[in-house]
């Protein structure tokens, strides 16, 4: 369609074959590739037109795990030697945080947060943001002085919010510790491999679901009684 004749346009596509690492390919029919080197085709198909920028729609969707992150690490090695800027819509944020030099949530058309994974991670600006990319406990806190903010949890600091004002404070389920805070009694526990999954209710506040991640050896079941807190360094207060 672009007028390239066959012998250059035939080197060109063995030679994106190659970069992909399927010299192989190219005498081959799709039914005859695995659904990873499938990917890599539609890939090197894309990029033999040499574009400025490639959008990448949810391109990893219809794999399993395992294939789902070893081409994780094929995309970025690919995008490393080429050197196309790739824009990659994903839905899932270990995919989005695993590739990502610049990370960009979006919610409903406009953008809640974006910068390197992360700091989006570890300092989510908005509400969405905290939930979306990962998960986190949210609670409300009031601004009590100049210097703090009084939380479910404690208190916590304060940088530049008015005295009186109210504000939601997100915490990640790898920042909450089994000790002194909130009492709780355990609902769920879910076995992850390296870390167990655990969702508690407050008996403070019935509505206040606090999800924590505990060593795979720890030692909770579902129905027991125990306090969470966490290092208030870790908080994040939410702009939105």
């Amino acid at each position: 369609m672009r007028g390239i004749e066959k012998t250059k346009r035939e080197q060109k596509a063995r030679d994106m074959l190659v970069l992909m690492g399927l010299p192989q390919a190219f005498e081959k029919k799709p039914h005859q590739l695995s659904g990873g080197q499938r990917q890599r085709v539609a890939l090197a198909r894309a990029l033999v037109v040499e574009p400025a920028v490639l959008l990448l729609d949810e391109p990893l969707g219809a794999l399993d795990l395992k294939l789902r992150r070893q081409m994780q690490e094929e995309l970025k090695a690919i995008q490393q030697r080429i050197g196309t800027a790739f824009v990659h819509v994903t839905h899932d944020q270990e995919e989005a945080m695993a590739l990502a030099d610049h990370v960009v949530v979006m919610n409903a058309g406009r953008i809640e947060d974006q910068g390197t994974a992360e700091r989006v991670y570890g300092r989510p600006a908005t509400r969405f943001s905290a939930t979306f990319m990962g998960e986190s406990t949210v609670v409300e806190g009031k601004v009590t002085s100049a210097d703090s903010i009084d939380t479910p949890f404690g208190i916590i600091a304060n940088v530049g919010r008015p005295i009186g004002t109210s504000v939601l404070i997100a915490i990640r389920p790898e920042h909450i510790k089994l000790g002194e805070g909130i009492p709780v009694r355990v609902r769920d526990v879910t076995y992850q491999g390296s870390f167990k999954r655990v969702s508690a209710q407050s008996m403070r506040d019935p509505d206040l679901i606090i999800l924590a991640r505990m060593p795979a050896e720890a030692r909770i079941v579902p129905g027991d009684v125990t306090s969470l807190g966490f290092d208030p360094a870790h908080a994040v207060v939410l702009s939105g």
